[in-house]
C-alpha cells in the first residue's frame, strides 16, 4: 500500500465569489467549502498527510478546523500560501514526508468529490506516473489570435476540462516543480508542469458534480448539492 498525501491550496480569495473572506472559509449548508473537500479524502487507504496552504491570516482558522478532523493516522499541515497557485502547492512539497510516494493536489473550491474518483486516480498514477480527473467538453471550442479572430475549431473529441484531483508519483511532481522554479515557468494547473518535462499523464473521466466554486451561481448551486436537491 503506498502512502499518500494530499495538498489542499486554500489562499485564493473570495473577491469573485462576492465575498470578505477566503472562498475556502465561505460556508455551504453550515459547513466550510475548506472542511467539505478535507472530508473527501478522510478514510482513504495509506493517506498519511494533509497539507494546507493558506492566506497568512487565517492560518490560525485553519488550524482551529483541521483540530476538528484529527486522525492518529494523518498529520494535518498548515502553511502559508504563496502570491500563486503554484508557489502554494511548491511550499506544500518541500515538506512531504520522506514515507510518502503518491501526492494528490485538489482545489479547497472542489466539496464534491467522490471517494471512487479519488481511489481511481491513485491507482492509475501508482501504475502511470500521473492521473489527472475531468470531464469530456460539451461545447465547442475556439481557438482565436489575439484580435479575436477565429483561427482553430479543435475537435471536441479529443478536448477534456480539467479537474482536481491530480495525482503524481513523489519523484515526478518533484522534478516538475524543480524544472519550472528553475526557469522561473508559471504553468495553469499541476499536470501542465508534469508535461512540461516530457512525462505522460493520463486523464480519468469524472463528472460536473465535482464543480469549482468560484462564482456567486456556483455557490447556490452547491447549496442544493449539500442537501441533496440535485
Amino acid at each position: 500500500m503506498s502512502a499518500k498525501a494530499v495538498i489542499i491550496p486554500a489562499a485564493g480569495s473570495g473577491t469573485r465569489l462576492g465575498s470578505e473572506v477566503p472562498k475556502a472559509f465561505v460556508e455551504v449548508s453550515g459547513k466550510p467549502i475548506l472542511q467539505r473537500s478535507i472530508e473527501c479524502f478522510l478514510g482513504i487507504e495509506g493517506l498519511r498527510q494533509i497539507i494546507i496552504p493558506t492566506a497568512k491570516d487565517y492560518i490560525d482558522r485553519c488550524k482551529e478546523l483541521c483540530s476538528d478532523l484529527e486522525s492518529e493516522y494523518i498529520s494535518f499541515e498548515v502553511i502559508e500560501g504563496g502570491s500563486e497557485r503554484q508557489y502554494s502547492i511548491w511550499n506544500a512539497l518541500k515538506i512531504l514526508h520522506n514515507s510518502i510516494e503518491l501526492v494528490a493536489v485538489h482545489d479547497a473550491a472542489r466539496p464534491f468529490l467522490r471517494q471512487d474518483y479519488i481511489l481511481r486516480c491513485f491507482e492509475v498514477a501508482n501504475e502511470a506516473g500521473a492521473a489527472v480527473l475531468g470531464v469530456p467538453v460539451k461545447d465547442t471550442i475556439k481557438r482565436t489570435d489575439e484580435v479575436g479572430s477565429v483561427e482553430e475549431t479543435p475537435n471536441r473529441k479529443y478536448l477534456w476540462q480539467a479537474q482536481t484531483p491530480q495525482v503524481f508519483r513523489k519523484d515526478l511532481i518533484l522534478e516538475a516543480y524543480k524544472s519550472a522554479s528553475a526557469d522561473g515557468y508559471l504553468g495553469t494547473d499541476d499536470s501542465s508542469l508534469v508535461e512540461r518535462i516530457g512525462a505522460k499523464v493520463k486523464m480519468i473521466e469524472g463528472d460536473s458534480e465535482n464543480l469549482k466554486i468560484t462564482y456567486p451561481l456556483d455557490l447556490k448551486v452547491a447549496e442544493l448539492i449539500a442537501k441533496g436537491w440535485i
